[in-house]
């Protein structure tokens, strides 16, 4: 198969994802879509980079209008839902705004999404967004796909724990892969630890994954 365009959609896609995509198609362009189930599709960019332009902050072609406030993105369309069922509440802001509930940090002339706002890991006062350790775990050559999540503790009342999945079927993380390809990427605070294996497909990795699973396998553990 040789597709000429690869697109994603709905899930944040980060580099490491794409990059892969690229790799398996090189004569694809390489895209994502971004969506969310309260405001439908937010943007769609082909250049194969993770994030979107800051460039599509307002009101984009297609209608939509986004904005990030209080560090979220924050998006406004005719396809925003009304509520949930069974739920009066309002999902919009009286000005029409939808809370995505996703973290966007700007970097130059870019927005990159660094984690949920619902989905922090509190370690001892740190605050670690699971997603933003994925990218840098999922980032190693030798790394598949990786499943941070907290576990309890009763020093720092949590731990940041990574699931991580070999490249290679069959094959085992080597030591250190769990810090990414850029171990200086992650902060001192979360150098890593190695254990034992746990397959992150298993464990359902991605933005629908069971971050709260509490098998006591893993294969990093900070």
């Amino acid at each position: 198969m040789s597709p000429r365009y690869v697109r994603l959609s709905g899930e944040i896609a980060d580099q490491a994802i794409l990059d892969h995509l690229r790799a398996c198609y090189p004569r694809a362009r390489v895209g994502h879509a971004y969506a969310s189930t309260e405001a439908g599709v937010g943007f769609e960019v082909d250049d194969g980079l993770a994030g979107f332009p800051a460039g599509m902050i307002g009101r984009l072609p297609s209608g939509v209008e986004m904005k990030v406030e209080d560090g979220t993105l924050r998006i406004r369309s005719n396809r925003t839902a009304v509520r949930y069922v069974g739920d009066g509440a309002a999902l919009a802001d009286d000005d029409g705004f939808v809370d995505t509930g996703d973290i966007a940090e700007r970097r130059g002339d870019r927005y990159f999404f660094v984690g949920r706002s619902n989905g922090v890991i509190n370690v001892g006062g740190l605050k670690v967004h699971p997603e933003e350790v994925e990218a840098v775990i999922n980032g190693h050559p030798d790394v598949r796909m990786s499943l941070v999540r907290p576990r309890k503790s009763p020093i720092t009342g949590s731990l940041v724990v990574a699931d991580v999945g070999a490249a290679r079927r069959g094959g085992r993380c080597p030591p250190g892969a769990a810090a990414g390809r850029d171990p200086s990427a992650l902060p001192r605070s979360l150098d890593p630890a190695q254990g034992p294996h746990r397959d992150p497909l298993r464990a359902g990795a991605g933005r629908g994954g069971d971050r709260q699973a509490g098998a006591p396998s893993c294969v990093t553990s900070w």
